[in-house]
């Protein structure tokens, strides 16, 4: 116990508390804290062996194992994007829930300044790093970020990742293929054949995934994947417009389209009310993710739902349970959200 391995003069740690109530890390603080999720009992008996080993809070700077300060660092692409916001709020909501505060940095979607940036976190000296973001289809990409979060690990930190990536971290994995997969087989059984994409950075591991999921209902349906039109662009707003617009030029009898993410969908229904394209009319539109607009937009957008806060508060629940032989995986569900912005083709 770590209570028993102390000097005379050590204080001791939530850690300590923890191990010689029988709880876990969250729990002892939650009970220390006062906040909800705990029982009367447990929580009596936690404060009970706080005060026999002189555990003394400090609201500053509580704990973790290793005595890393309670601050955690969550390293998004952009915090502009819908999906990372919403993200976010599922880890600050939860973190708060546990007495942490939580430091924001983003890449603005350079893959190069991810290194630095959990460098800088590290420098920081942050207590976990919540990474939520694509990985790369390449691991060499990845290759500096995974030997950053190895050493913040090995030096007693607790790292976890949101999506696919080619690091030793526990991860929290969105159901991305299964959900393309159920995204276009809705479209082909409202009876399209002429289906187009519109995707993010061919580099990227999220839009592998999902285009691999959309290739896979077209396969099961008896259509050849390998015709299928992709154009890879910018992962937002402003990609899905020039994406689509070129599409329209390249493939006229295009009678749906696929955009990858709910930000570039966006884009595609601009291109096509520019272009005098009816929607759901002329042409189907679906996302992906299911962020908070793509229920007000003109038309309302079909997409598939990502549980994106609950992924966010997952991932931080993972921060703080101790770091495992084996890096852990929770896999989320999905959901079809059919709303007017699909129908059959004219």
């Amino acid at each position: 116990m770590g209570s028993k391995s102390r000097s005379g003069k050590a204080q001791p740690r939530l850690v300590d508390v923890a191990e010689q109530a029988g709880v876990s890390l969250a729990t002892a603080s939650r009970a220390l804290a006062g906040r909800n999720g705990v029982s009367a009992e447990v929580a009596a008996h936690v404060r009970d062996i706080a005060a026999t080993i002189g555990y003394v809070a400090n609201p500053h700077a509580r704990s973790l194992a290793g005595g890393a300060a309670s601050v955690a660092g969550l390293l998004v692409f952009e915090i502009g994007d819908p999906y990372f916001s919403e993200i976010a709020s599922g880890v600050i909501g939860t973190a708060a829930e546990h007495g942490w505060s939580v430091q924001i940095s983003h890449t603005e979607r350079r893959p190069a300044s991810e290194a630095a940036q959990l460098r800088l976190m590290r420098a920081s000296r942050v207590g976990a790093i919540i990474v939520a973001g694509s990985g790369y289809v390449d691991p060499a990409m990845e290759a500096a970020i995974a030997r950053e979060l190895d050493a913040f690990q090995e030096s007693g930190g607790r790292a976890v990742v949101i999506g696919q990536h080619q690091v030793r971290a526990d991860a929290v994995l969105p159901d991305n293929c299964a959900a393309a997969v159920e995204v276009a087989a809705h479209l082909i059984r409202l009876g399209h054949r002429h289906l187009a994409v519109v995707a993010g950075p061919e580099h990227l591991r999220t839009v592998a995934d999902r285009l691999k999921g959309i290739r896979t209902a077209l396969s099961r349906h008896g259509l050849d994947p390998d015709s299928l039109p992709v154009l890879h662009a910018s992962f937002t707003r402003e990609g899905g417009e020039r994406a689509t617009l070129e599409m329209l030029d390249a493939r006229p009898e295009t009678t749906a389209i696929l955009a990858l993410n709910d930000a570039m969908a966006t884009g595609v229904l601009s291109a096509l009310r520019r272009r005098g394209q009816a929607v759901p009319r002329d042409i189907s539109v679906t996302g992906f993710d299911d962020i908070q607009v793509a229920q007000d937009l003109a038309p309302a957008l079909t997409t598939a739902r990502l549980p994106m806060s609950a992924m966010g508060s997952t991932a931080f629940e993972l921060a703080l349970l101790p770091r495992a032989q084996r890096p852990r995986r929770r896999r989320t569900d999905h959901e079809l959200v059919v709303r007017d912005s699909t129908a059959p083709p004219r």
